[in-house]
């Protein structure tokens, strides 16, 4: 494991927008195709495209330039510096992300009110994220060398986009609708008799 980070660091320091921008792809669509798996239904490879293709073409080029941004317009690393990042990335970056994401996808998906989920899911899920990404921040601001901040996002989104992408095909934004359905899932698997 030692081995792979030291590479994708190398790779991240001479190539830092395509390397962190197809690690973030990689990783969002693996979320996608993680929470399809945990569902239960078949593998919807176009929906995972769709995913992919949101979060190469906006997702990880924004994230790459925000906290680019960010760094430019507060540098370092002393805990005032990192606070004010984590408060500036949770109030304007944050919702950004979050909403392009719900209407991107509506979009991608052909719905004829791409603002639907919008306004159905966006505060559910936005104070979902508060539980999540200001911890994130924090260690991304204040460890991660700055080449290397969008991979480390990709990889903390892993776990986000797997929730995330529940949310907006049968979820709510809340974490107890995503927990209803492991609990369910996970007492559907006890009940069923072993070798089935």
């Amino acid at each position: 494991m030692a081995g792979w980070w030291r590479a994708l660091a190398r790779a991240a320091q001479r190539h830092p927008w395509p390397t962190n921008v197809l690690l973030y792809t990689s990783l969002y669509s693996a979320g996608d195709a993680l929470q399809q798996r945990l569902r239960g239904g078949p593998a919807d490879w176009r929906q995972t495209r769709r995913v992919a293709t949101l979060a190469v073409t906006f997702h990880a080029n924004f994230n790459y330039v925000w906290l680019r941004l960010l760094e430019r317009a507060l540098p370092g690393r002393a805990p005032r510096t990192v606070l004010a990042k984590v408060l500036c990335d949770q109030t304007l970056g944050w919702p950004v992300a979050l909403s392009t994401f719900y209407v991107g996808m509506s979009f991608l998906q052909g719905d004829e009110d791409i603002f639907l989920d919008l306004k159905q899911k966006f505060w559910n899920t936005y104070k979902t994220g508060l539980m999540y990404w200001p911890f994130v921040q924090l260690t991304n601001f204040g460890l991660i060398p700055v080449h290397l901040r969008t991979a480390f996002i990709g990889l903390c989104g892993f776990l986000w986009a797997t929730f995330l992408c529940f949310s907006q095909q049968s979820g709510d934004g809340t974490l107890s609708s995503a927990l209803t359905l492991l609990v369910r899932k996970g007492a559907g698997a006890a009940e069923r008799p072993p070798g089935e």
